[in-house]
């Protein structure tokens, strides 16, 4: 085994399943609500419309918080500030338990947010501290199948939670977010003890692994500071980073729009309980667990992917059979998340310095606001029109418009570039995102 694979194997066994861990725990504290939904809407009167704007608002809180927290990320140190936002965050999660109004409902909502604002794009620049581009995006791959395994565990073990329903004088919907949000706590003290900030800190690498992983990064970054610059204000005034937010934005809004909403959609149209439907809400995220590796190791265009989503939101919208709901669902979650390495794969092939921190966070801040802007329509649009055909139909058009403007700009960037010589292993991000 030669020095490259020794260390990148060991640096990939040592943090990528505890980044895969909580980041399981942080999206499912992110997306139980819409198990909870099932009860909230009877217990509380919440309307659909309540819901969605409930759900999305914790991404406005990610939008106003997300630049400078990650900021704060790159100036204090990863250990520390992660694990600050998963208990600050563990502790407003759980809290929802308190909930009795609306206007509750939205604070709390909005809290999270703020306090996680930090957690996803912090992540993500720190696996830029680590892996270069080469070997980034299989990282990226095996660390974002935490959505999707947020999914499969978080579906029967949410399902399960509501049958708790006045046990111990709680509803079920309090019994989720409860036991769903103390992990987050527990987790921060481990971080603080398990991180290590660079390879340099890494007392389970041989010197030699060390060296070779500091030198890699170091080689990469300095050839990638030509690229935008590595000042904050280069990202934020660069509109390459502004379209990838922006396609951020739509994969967001769909993705959320959709999954948000896929426990009520299958129990009116199904009639399951909702142990059921946590159960048959896994099944197409099993798929896309396999589908994010699979994508992230064999290459495959992000426009390709989003096309997918596209198509199985629109049969999802239109779909009352268990069989054809499973099958829309399960498209349409294959095609968004196994996007999410290959998209990921650009922007930190592009950023370094104060500029990956800011600009990754700008990044997600726009997919977050995306975040906001799915939930809320699909909410509002299923109140006014009755169904979830009108709402789903108009976020798998905008996916398959983006999709077709993301592989023009591709296709022009490959014409551009065809008569240059790319150094080995520094493929552009525009080839990665057609």
């Amino acid at each position: 085994m030669t020095l490259e694979e020794r260390a990148f194997r060991k640096a990939t066994r040592r943090l990528i399943p505890f980044l895969f861990l909580i980041y399981v725990v942080a999206y499912l504290d992110r997306v139980n609500v819409s198990f909870a939904q099932l009860q909230l809407e009877d217990d509380l009167d919440f309307t659909d419309t309540i819901f969605g704007i409930g759900a999305g608002i914790f991404s406005l809180g990610y939008v106003i918080f997300g630049v400078p927290s990650n900021l704060a990320l790159a100036r204090f140190g990863a250990r520390r500030w992660l694990a600050a936002i998963m208990m600050v965050w563990g502790v407003i999660s759980a809290s929802m338990l308190f909930i009795e109004s609306a206007a509750g409902f939205y604070v709390l909502r909005f809290l999270l947010g703020a306090a996680e604002a930090g957690f996803f794009p912090g992540i993500i620049l720190f696996l830029t501290w680590w892996f270069p581009e080469r070997r980034r995006t299989p990282a990226l791959a095996l660390f974002l199948t935490a959505v999707s395994a947020a999914y499969v565990f978080g579906g029967p073990v949410s399902g399960g939670l509501l049958e708790l329903d006045n046990f111990a004088g709680l509803d079920g919907w309090q019994w989720l977010f409860l036991i769903e949000g103390l992990p987050a706590v527990a987790l921060g003290f481990v971080t603080l003890r398990y991180l290590d900030e660079r390879p340099a800190d890494a007392a389970w690498l041989d010197p030699d692994e060390r060296d070779f992983l500091e030198a890699e990064v170091a080689r990469e970054g300095a050839l990638r500071e030509g690229i935008l610059g590595t000042r904050l204000r280069d990202a934020l005034g660069s509109g390459r980073v502004w379209a990838f937010g922006m396609v951020n934005f739509v994969l967001l809004a769909a993705g959320f729009g959709l999954t948000f909403f896929v426990p009520d959609l299958v129990q009116d149209r199904t009639g399951y309980s909702d142990f059921e439907v946590g159960v048959l809400a896994a099944i197409p995220f099993g798929f896309a667990t396999v589908a994010m590796i699979v994508a992230a190791r064999r290459g495959g265009g992000l426009a390709a992917l989003m096309a997918t989503g596209a198509a199985g939101t629109l049969i999802t919208a239109y779909a009352h059979s268990p069989l054809l709901l499973t099958l829309g669902i399960t498209l349409a979650s294959v095609g968004l998340l196994a996007a999410l390495p290959r998209f990921w794969a650009g922007p930190t092939a592009l950023l370094s310095g104060s500029a990956a921190a800011g600009g990754i966070a700008l990044i997600a801040v726009l997919g977050n606001l995306g975040g906001f802007v799915g939930p809320a329509f699909t909410g509002v649009a299923n109140d006014s029109s009755g169904g979830y055909e009108l709402p789903l139909t108009v976020l798998a058009a905008l996916l398959l418009v983006t999709a077709g403007c993301s592989r023009a700009s591709a296709w022009a960037s490959r014409r551009a570039s065809s008569s240059a010589s790319p150094a080995p292993g520094s493929a552009s991000a525009e080839s990665r995102a057609g």
